[in-house]
């Protein structure tokens, strides 16, 4: 699957309650380390989630500080390493759907 399949959905979450585009690019740029250009560049390579946080620059070092419970699933006993980082990601959207600080979400 990929991460551009995807991308849409995430965006439509945040939209619906009032959060941006930009603010959902921010989180997915403070996970991967990827830049703006870099990560619209895998969104139009329809790049598969596990190849995009392979190739990911810098994965934020932090990101191991996401913890809690997604799709009934706690995040830190995740094993395998692609769906942990995609539990990740959709941890971070659901917090900004929520209406989260980006501080917070970004674990500042």
């Amino acid at each position: 699957m990929s991460v551009a399949s995807v991308y849409p959905h995430y965006l439509a979450k945040a939209e619906k309650k009032g959060r941006s585009k930009a603010e959902v690019d921010e989180i997915i740029r403070w996970l991967t380390g990827y830049s703006q250009e870099g990560l619209d560049a895998q969104l139009e390579k329809k790049t598969n989630f596990e190849d995009f946080f392979a190739e990911a620059p810098r994965p934020n070092p932090s990101r191991s500080l996401i913890t809690g419970v997604i799709c009934g699933v706690r995040i830190e006993n995740i094993e395998e390493a692609t769906m942990r980082e995609i539990r990740y990601l959709d941890k971070l959207v659901d917090e900004l759907a929520k209406g989260k600080a980006m501080a917070k979400i970004l674990r500042n």
